[in-house]
Formats: C-alpha cells, structure tokens, sequence
C-alpha cells in the first residue's frame, strides 16, 4: 500500500525564494510533498505569481479587513485547514501568530529564519550579527509555538562573515543556505523522521537535543556545533 504524500500549505510575504527553493526540491525528486496551497497577507507578493505558474491554489487575504490580528489569523488558518493541508511552512510570511489561531499546527508548522537560533530573534538579523562583531551566521528551521522565533529549533546552517562584509553582502550569501536548509527539513518532517512527541521534537525516534546542521551535500545530520550558542564565536 502506498502511503500517501503529505500535503503542504506555504505562508509568505515577499518575494518568495523560499517557496521557489521547496518546488525545485520536489521537481527534483527530493522532496515527496504536494503542495496544496500557497497564502499571503501581500496580494502582489511574488510567492502567490510562482505559486499560480506551478498550478497551487493561492489565498491573499488583506490584514486590514479584520478588525483585530487575532481575527485576521483565525481566518487565515480556518481556510488553511479547509485546503486539506497536513504541514505548514512559514517561507518569509513576516507577520506575529495570534496563539490560538496556531494551537492546533503546533508539531506540523515550521518556519524559517535567518540567525542562528536563539540568537537574533525578530527583524535585522544580519545586520545585528555584524554589529555583534559575530564571526559565524546562519539560518535556522523551528517549529512554530507562540513564542516569537522561540520554537524547538530543527536544523541549522551556518557561513562564515567575512571582513568587509556588509548586511546585504551577509544575507545574499546566507539566502543559497537557506535554500537548501529548508527543504532538507521538510523532507525530514514529511517522512516523520522528525516528529513532534510529548511536546519536543524527535529525530529517528529519538530526542532531538541539538539542532541538525547542514552539510555540504545538503544533507541534514547531527551536528557538533563549533561556536558558542552564547557568543556565536568560534572557539579556540
């Protein structure tokens, strides 16, 4: 019996690399997923023109029609769940979860975001890293929960900063890893390699202690992180 394909919802904002990354993963065979709808809060977001090439449904619904955030999300995440989805991924959709709108995703929903978890969350990551005189970035991938950027963090990628680097110099280099980073966890979450159990994540059944880290392969695999969670500097 074959199992069936987990079917994917996307959430963003902008321009959309991310989602475009995830359907070149699933064109190449990398990625077993069907994608059954992209949304926004941004009608001209390019995320929703990629997703009409490929033939997903989108949603763009306008903030400012709701009275309140927390109706906007109740919304949102009722037609979500009307799309027949099993996982959500957040692809750059830059907007705060009401908490009770995400409840019942909790486990299934995933976000990405550019720092080395749980350093620099919200806005301006590249640019906060470099003020920090940091020697190391990255991205990461969460699951979701109420806290901003707080989530179990799943998988990591890191680059070095360079001297002379600049924030837009920093993020165009760190955007190639974010590309393979997070099709690499969805993968994992769509086989149930990772799961979400007892309110933590697990990895082949076990724990998840440590995120995962990228390896030059794109291949995902427990890491031996060489920096300093407190510092993000190298050790000597």
């Amino acid at each position: 019996m074959t199992t069936p394909r987990p079917r994917v919802a996307v959430l963003a904002s902008g321009r959309g690399s991310n989602l475009a990354a995830l359907l070149a993963a699933r064109d190449r065979g990398e990625l077993p997923v069907d994608f059954v709808l992209v949304g926004s809060d941004q009608a001209a977001a390019g995320a929703l023109r990629l997703a009409e090439a490929a033939g997903i449904p989108t949603l763009a619904l306008d903030p400012r029609g709701y009275p309140d955030r927390r109706a906007f999300d109740l919304d949102l995440f009722a037609r979500i769940a009307a799309s027949g989805a099993d996982l959500l991924v957040l692809a750059g959709f830059m907007r705060i979860i009401d908490a009770a709108a995400l409840a019942p995703w909790i486990g299934r929903m995933i976000n990405i975001h550019p720092s080395l978890l749980p350093k620099y969350r919200g806005l301006h990551t590249h640019r906060r890293a470099l003020a920090a005189g940091d020697r190391e970035h990255g991205a990461s991938v969460h699951f979701v929960t109420a806290e901003l950027d707080g989530g179990p963090v799943i998988a990591q990628a890191r680059i070095p900063i360079h001297p002379g680097d600049d924030e837009q110099q920093l993020a165009q280099r760190l955007l190639s890893q974010e590309h393979r980073l997070l099709p690499a966890a969805l993968a994992l979450l769509a086989s149930h390699r990772l799961q979400w159990h007892d309110q933590a994540p697990q990895f082949d059944g076990k724990p998840l202690l440590t995120p995962l880290e990228l390896g030059a392969h794109g291949l995902l695999a427990p890491g031996n992180p060489q920096v300093q969670p407190d510092t993000g500097r190298l050790d000597t």
